[in-house]
């Protein structure tokens, strides 16, 4: 069961967790849980503060500090606080040493951002297991970073899955059988040297994943504000539904084009041991949530959801020469290579190749480069549009409603995935909102003009 930082943002909401815990203590829950809401964005906040040697970052230890004393004063009562109140102390005195060191060498380092943005999982973990016990359910608080063995990519690293498959068995799993309710900390591990790493934002879900699938778990429910992943943000369409139940390789399709409710890399761990994801709304537990799994059990050729990213920039290369030759589109790839710089999307001719990048920090450099194989026009504020479906090559007329929804739309680009999920539109970023209004309207709302 893991928590987001909405779940665990205040007191009440963390009494809200323990009773949900509680009540599934007969299928022994291990919980994951996230910093305490905002609390991340402020810690990170503060060591560029303190890099930039602006003194208001010992504003933000004091922020942290006082969040954390009184959610805890709040949660608990008389001198059964005091241990959980040292412990805070102890974490954020550690917090303002790594912050003074930023200070004095005026280097922030991604090893010392870690150590930075974990210290929120480190506490919370701590607060929401005090919790459990104050309820009454036998709890104890684990840090990943004793159990959680990865690389040393800091800011994005790996778990070792082996070196952790070790650890969860020697101290997770025997807490679980013996009916305490590990609470580990999200986001955060360690190199095999113990030096601090975090899995990158939003990483709480992968956490949850590789936990889940090394104990192994029989389901990994992922608890959020919302309840569960719908045809469209809400907020841009307020008739938007829940989906029952979708597939993993359409959860991964709708997380990687804007869907915010689950982290990406959640899916491999679950995917890779064939094991159900649930996301369920902490608010709204009687909800029954989206169930995301290998082998859904409804096959209908029919669109799921429609996701949007904006920020998008697309890269157009022509070179007519390359009419029957080969080669073109390896050497284009080999400057994206060299430059660290992933694709999105890709749709090719004989002659021409567009694409488009979502990270365009290096194209001024690799302009100068693609103009070596071609001429080069490059389209900025773009946006990607995504049909997100299953069994779309068995789907007659798919198309057709598709382009025809958006016929007052400009449609630059068009790909078809490489499985049959997902067929994605680049259009103007301010064109997107409109364009997915219309496709919504088209699948999920009967058309209705």
């Amino acid at each position: 069961m893991k928590f987001g930082g909405t779940s665990v943002g205040s007191a009440e909401r963390i009494r809200s967790v323990a009773g949900l815990v509680r009540d599934r203590r007969d299928r022994r829950p291990v919980v994951v849980v996230s910093a305490l809401g905002g609390v991340t964005d402020l810690l990170i906040r503060g060591a560029r503060l303190a890099l930039e040697r602006d003194p208001a970052w010992e504003a933000a230890v004091y922020e942290a500090l006082s969040c954390h004393h009184a959610t805890v004063t709040t949660l608990l009562r008389g001198r059964s606080q005091d241990p959980l109140l040292a412990h805070v102390d102890a974490l954020v005195t550690e917090l303002r040493s790594l912050y003074t060191g930023v200070f004095n060498l005026e280097e922030l380092t991604p090893r010392t951002l870690d150590a930075i943005a974990g210290i929120g999982e480190r506490i919370s973990c701590e607060i929401v297991a005090a919790a459990l016990e104050d309820a009454g359910t036998p709890a104890r608080a684990v840090d990943a970073g004793r159990v959680v063995v990865t690389d040393e990519s800091f800011g994005r690293a790996q778990p070792l899955m082996e070196e952790t498959g070790i650890q969860v068995r020697a101290t997770v799993r025997p807490l679980a059988e013996g009916g305490t309710v590990p609470v580990v900390s999200g986001f955060i591990g360690a190199t095999r040297k113990g030096v601090a790493t975090t899995l990158g934002r939003g990483g709480s879900d992968f956490t949850a994943s590789v936990l889940g699938a090394l104990l192994p778990a029989e389901e990994i429910q992922i608890w959020t504000d919302v309840d569960g992943m719908m045809t469209v943000d809400p907020r841009l369409v307020p008739g938007a539904k829940v989906i029952p139940e979708v597939s993993f390789g359409e959860a991964a399709e709708l997380a990687y084009f804007g869907a915010k409710v689950l982290h990406p890399a959640t899916i491999k761990p679950a995917v890779e041991r064939d094991i159900p994801v649930r996301i369920l709304n902490t608010l709204n537990p009687s909800a029954p949530g989206t169930r995301v799994t290998a082998r859904p059990g409804e096959d209908v050729a029919e669109p799921r959801a429609i996701a949007f990213k904006k920020g998008i920039t697309v890269v157009l290369i022509s070179q007519p020469r390359m009419l029957m030759a080969y080669g073109f589109v390896a050497r284009v790839f080999e400057v994206f290579d060299r430059h660290r710089t992933p694709v999105d999307l890709i749709a090719t001719s004989e002659v021409s190749i567009s694409l488009t990048v979502d990270a365009a920090d290096a194209l001024p450099a690799m302009q100068e480069e693609l103009g070596r194989l071609g001429e080069v026009q490059v389209l900025r504020r773009m946006a990607i549009v995504s049909v997100v479906g299953r069994g779309f090559l068995r789907r007659a007329g798919l198309a057709a409603r598709i382009f025809q929804s958006l016929r007052e739309v400009n449609v630059v680009m068009i790909s078809f995935g490489a499985s049959d999920v997902n067929l994605s539109l680049v259009v103007a970023e301010d064109e997107a909102e409109k364009a997915v209004r219309m496709l919504h309207r088209e699948f999920f709302e009967g058309g209705r003009g």
